[in-house]
């Protein structure tokens, strides 16, 4: 039997949730999928610096798990920049923190 995944905190969401590629037309281009969690282990991270270990902490999973999640997500935006897809910020397995949870909607998808 799979083990249940265990919901990732996110603090927030990003402002836009759509990024292609300028001068080809969007029917043209392939697209990565990047989950709120994977976003928001981006910010944590690449953005304000954390550790694995303290992103971890903060996401409510293991330094290994954040280490698989920040792996995903570097990968797909990597294969975006460099082969010219676009990037579609959506679902995962992941609940608004609490403190926050008042400031943005909370839309959890698979």
């Amino acid at each position: 039997m799979v083990r249940p995944l265990k919901q990732r905190m996110v603090r927030q969401k990003p402002k836009s949730d759509y990024f292609k590629p300028r001068g080809i037309p969007l029917r043209e281009l392939e697209e990565n999928i990047l989950t709120i969690d994977e976003t928001e282990a981006i910010r944590l991270a690449d953005l304000n610096g954390l550790s694995h270990e303290q992103a971890g902490e903060k996401m409510g999973v293991s330094r290994q798990t954040f280490g698989r999640i920040i792996s995903a997500a570097r990968n797909k935006i990597a294969d975006a920049i460099i082969n010219g897809k676009a990037i579609n910020i959506e679902g995962g397995n992941f609940e608004m923190h609490p403190k926050f949870q008042g400031k943005q909607r909370n839309r959890r998808q698979m």
